[in-house]
């Protein structure tokens, strides 16, 4: 049986923003539903990806705003993704290597870690 991480839960103090900042840097937003009064659902998926993300403020979590760490995405070039941060206004760290690939480190409006990766060539 397969077992596919299809959806994260990204803590946010603001809704708005965080879609427009994952939206700069774009990701596809499939979903944006207000379900009440005090809840809404917003869901982005990265370019290429089969994993989303769900923007969680008020959705029952338990993570507060910011502390989410080690957000993982995979990309052809670590230096192409440096770029398309810069280029959308996203202070990144990076390139920086290491034996089991090259990383770039930034954070979203509310301080979750991402770490966007590019794979080592394989053997």
């Amino acid at each position: 049986m397969d077992w596919k991480i299809e959806l994260l839960s990204v803590p946010v103090t603001d809704i708005d923003r965080s879609k427009a900042f994952y939206e700069k840097l774009g990701f596809h937003a499939d979903h944006d539903v207000r379900v009440d009064e005090t809840m809404r659902f917003v869901q982005l998926t990265p370019p290429g990806s089969a994993c989303s993300i769900v923007l969680d403020k008020d959705l029952g979590g338990t993570m507060e705003p910011g502390s989410l760490e080690g957000i993982q995405v995979v990309v052809a070039s670590a230096d192409d993704a440096l770029r398309q941060l810069a280029d959308a206004g996203v202070e990144a760290r990076g390139v920086e290597e290491y034996p089991w690939g090259r990383f770039v480190f930034f954070t979203d409006p509310d301080g979750n870690g991402w770490a966007v990766q590019e794979l080592p060539p394989r053997e």
